[in-house]
């Protein structure tokens, strides 16, 4: 039973307020937005914080939902994957994590450097090209998703990836949004 007591000193070490892992799916999403929505909100939140906070939120949690890759153990696909957001004085912190079939991981990887590497600017013409040029996916999204979480937050996307086994590795995703 140690390790639950281990678990809430990590949480309270890394300021954790919220965290899920599990199975995604829409109603789960919606339950993890409420409550965060109600933490902030009695908190005293900033409404243009809660605004970019939520934003950013709701596209790592359909990031998940859509785009997680199933691993699967003993002809059993699971979709677990772990959310968290940590509340800090000077920012919200929201991080993510996701099995990736290895195939996948330079695509990601490459649309990840490639927004890394803009400013405002170029995000804001990225955002509106692939607006303009790109079909949605057969997994529902067009690839916009990256784009709007480093434009909500104003911030770099961190990111990295730990081989679980030879044909997939866990996908973990950070993104930092100022409070001040």
């Amino acid at each position: 039973m140690k390790y639950i007591y281990e678990l809430h000193k990590d949480m309270q070490k890394n300021n954790l307020i919220l965290v899920y892992e599990g199975e995604f799916t829409q109603e789960i999403t919606k339950s993890v937005l409420a409550m965060a929505e109600r933490n902030m909100d009695s908190s005293g939140e900033e409404s243009s914080i809660k605004r970019k906070v939520f934003n950013v939120m709701v596209e790592c949690l359909q990031n998940i939902v859509k785009h997680a890759d199933s691993l699967n153990t003993k002809d059993n696909p699971t979709h677990n994957a772990v959310f968290m957001v940590g509340k800090q004085d000077e920012q919200y912190t929201i991080i993510s994590g996701n099995p990736i079939l290895n195939e996948n991981i330079d695509d990601v990887k490459s649309k990840l450097e490639q927004i890394n590497a803009l400013d405002k600017d170029g995000l804001k013409q990225l955002y509106k090209d692939i607006i303009k040029n790109t079909e949605i996916s057969e997994k529902g999204g067009a690839g916009l998703g990256f784009v709007d979480m480093a434009r909500k937050s104003g911030q770099k996307l961190d990111y990295d990836f730990f081989e679980m086994d030879g044909d997939y590795s866990f996908f973990s995703l950070r993104s930092c949004i100022k409070r001040m």
